[in-house]
């Protein structure tokens, strides 16, 4: 039996920050080999396409 799991974006008002630029991030990738980045919203923006392609979970952050 295999089982599945879905990753969440984080449920406290923790500031997370953008691993490009520092700003605060509005998304979250989740990597295929189970690594994440944080993306503020013209970086989010600008990586969307490669990511997705790449097998990764995008998730907005609150």
């Amino acid at each position: 039996m295999n089982a599945t799991t879905t990753a969440t974006a984080p449920q406290q008002a923790v500031r997370v920050n953008c691993d490009r630029c520092g700003v605060r991030a509005l998304s979250l990738a989740i990597l295929p080999d189970g690594g994440e980045l944080a993306f503020c919203g013209h970086h989010g923006r600008a990586h969307h396409d490669g990511l997705a392609a790449a097998g990764a979970q995008l998730i907005p952050l609150p």
